[in-house]
């Protein structure tokens, strides 16, 4: 059970479903599924997708290993409970095992921009594990990451359709950056100035991918989502969706000013979590606005998992 909790704690089990998440976002989004419908080519991307995230993972650390072994002696790693070796075996197999499934996915779906978008994950995962994390670009390299696997998804359903979807993905890769740019320092003393940066980078990727789902809304002049009403209130969709965005988007950012008021470990971790459990939510926001509750409600259930493990296993 040890051994179990260890590799968990290694893959960072939680943050996974937030891997799924973006692939079945992206997804959703081109094909427009109104109804909860299963493709073959819809589960291999997520498979791939899921793969990939865990190939990074494992291999963030086995890359980390010496400045774990300072920072955080008690990871899997450094401690010794999980081989680097192995772990190093481990992260290169789902690296590959990644890569031939989204060549599946690109045989089933007839075309081959999921394979090609597949290999540029792979390369993007290993640069930024083994050469970009500690430089300057590293949080733009994570951003990258995250964006393709959202078009991964997109992929997988044809590739955008209307060119404001674009927005999507990287509105999506943008936050990341800037998430990953707020945590670089979350295990000691964070500086004010790069906390607020990356607050405003996080707030630039939310804008884009709401920007871009506005724009999709009006070229298309239709949003699957019911609209919310009371007796003698009547609320525009498209306007209640921009209000929905907007209230989501303002506690992720506020979460994260409360770590540049006060920037210590303790705060910075918080925010980092909570922005990436928003990833979920994010995308759900993100399908509403394409397909209507249904598909929305089960990403959202991805939260369940992702809140149950966060409790034995840290997030970050």
């Amino acid at each position: 059970m040890g051994g179990l909790l260890a590799w968990a704690r290694l893959l960072r089990l939680p943050n996974h479903f937030t891997a799924v998440a973006d692939v079945l976002a992206g997804y959703l989004v081109v094909a427009g599924l109104k109804t909860v419908i299963v493709r073959p080519e819809m589960l291999w991307a997520v498979a791939a997708g899921w793969l990939f995230y865990a190939a990074g993972m494992v291999l963030n650390d086995v890359f980390d290993v010496a400045l774990d072994r300072k920072e955080r002696p008690e990871r899997p790693l450094p401690s010794g409970v999980i081989e680097v070796a192995t772990a190093a075996r481990v992260g290169q197999g789902l690296l590959a095992l990644a890569g031939m499934s989204a060549c599946v996915t690109a045989v089933l779906s007839g075309h081959p921009a999921p394979a090609l978008v597949g290999a540029c994950l792979t390369s993007s995962i290993w640069m930024y594990d083994r050469h970009a994390k500690g430089t300057p670009w590293g949080p733009a390299v994570m951003g990258l990451c995250r964006g393709l696997n959202w078009l991964l998804g997109m992929s997988a359903a044809g590739g955008p359709e209307i060119d404001s979807q674009w927005l999507l993905p990287l509105g999506i890769a943008v936050y990341v950056a800037g998430i990953t740019l707020y945590a670089r320092d979350e295990a000691s003393a964070s500086r004010r100035a790069s906390l607020a940066r990356a607050t405003g980078v996080m707030a630039l990727g939310l804008l884009l991918a709401g920007l871009g789902t506005w724009l999709t809304v009006q070229a298309s002049g239709t949003i699957p989502w019911a609209a919310a009403a009371q007796p003698g209130i009547a609320i525009d969709r498209l306007t209640g969706w921009m209000l929905l965005w907007s209230m989501v988007s303002l506690s992720i950012l506020l979460r994260a000013l409360l770590g540049v008021l006060e920037p210590v470990p303790e705060r910075v971790r918080a925010a980092v979590g909570n922005a990436i459990m928003s990833l979920i939510t994010l995308d759900a926001a993100l399908v509403l606005a394409a397909c209507g509750e249904q598909w929305a409600v089960v990403i959202l259930l991805l939260l369940a998992p992702f809140m149950f493990l966060r409790q034995f296993i840290p997030p970050t």
